[in-house]
């Protein structure tokens, strides 16, 4: 592994703490079990979505005066309940994606991988879709209540799913592809999205301080990305590109012969 470059400052994922030149050249990899508590944080995510729900119902029912607070209206009301059904619906979906980080997916089987990964997008939807939908077909509100209520849970939908859609996910296969490759520490910088098995790597020349750690920790930190100039010094294949290797190796024929 090559040193630092001058002025850098490597820092320990794990501990926080600056790490001299000689230790980040001679860290090895442990490989444990992934950075972080996912199941606490998944749990978090359902509870923070069932109190969304609840706001959800709590809107409608100010909505429709089924229940009526002092001071507001009904329809003031139902927003703030809106307002407070987005922020839990983002709140979770957040923790998700971090549990999802620390403990990816498996990819082998696509329509769960997908749910998986976007169970926050489809919560948005259960949070705000049948609430525009009641209200729209409600009859007994006027025009004016029903039009604010309705733009309001769809403005609330769109940032919900925005904010929860996982734009791109990561599979269990793809940490373990750089697990197997990587026998070394890696780094990367607070604000990017790539890590580097190379502390000199020229993408890093500009980065006043360097985080150093395993695999696990930079996909734990999101970066889950690899710097390709790092990979192509080391002969390693990008996970696309050995898996489309495997994709296109022919079957084995003579099984069985």
């Amino acid at each position: 592994m090559a040193e630092k470059k001058k002025n850098q400052k490597i820092v320990s994922a794990s501990s926080g703490k600056q790490v001299s030149a000689k230790s980040a050249k001679n860290a090895t990899v442990k490989k444990a079990a992934p950075v972080g508590n996912a199941t606490g944080l998944r749990v978090g995510a359902v509870i923070l979505w069932v109190l969304a729900i609840g706001f959800e119902v709590l809107a409608l029912l100010l909505l429709t005066q089924k229940i009526n607070l002092p001071f507001l209206s009904p329809l003031v009301n139902a927003v703030i309940a809106l307002v407070l059904d987005l922020g839990c619906v983002i709140a979770g979906s957040l923790m998700w994606k971090k549990a999802n980080d620390y403990d990816p997916a498996s990819e082998k089987n696509k329509l769960k991988f997908w749910l998986w990964n976007n169970l926050g997008f489809i919560m948005a939807i259960v949070a705000f879709l049948p609430f525009i939908i009641l209200v729209l077909t409600n009859k007994n509100l006027d025009k004016k209540s029903k039009t604010i209520a309705t733009v309001a849970a769809v403005v609330a939908l769109l940032i919900g799913g925005l904010v929860s859609y996982e734009w791109n996910p990561v599979s269990q296969e793809d940490l373990q592809h750089y697990q197997n490759y990587i026998e070394g520490d890696v780094y990367w910088t607070k604000s990017g999205g790539v890590f580097h098995t190379h502390a000199d790597c020229q993408h890093l020349g500009n980065s006043a301080e360097l985080i150093q750690g395993s695999v696990d920790e930079a996909f734990a930190a999101n970066k889950n990305r690899p710097c390709k100039t790092c990979l192509k010094k080391d002969d390693i294949p990008t996970y696309e590109e050995a898996k489309a290797a495997a994709d296109t190796t022919p079957a084995d024929t003579t099984a069985g012969e």
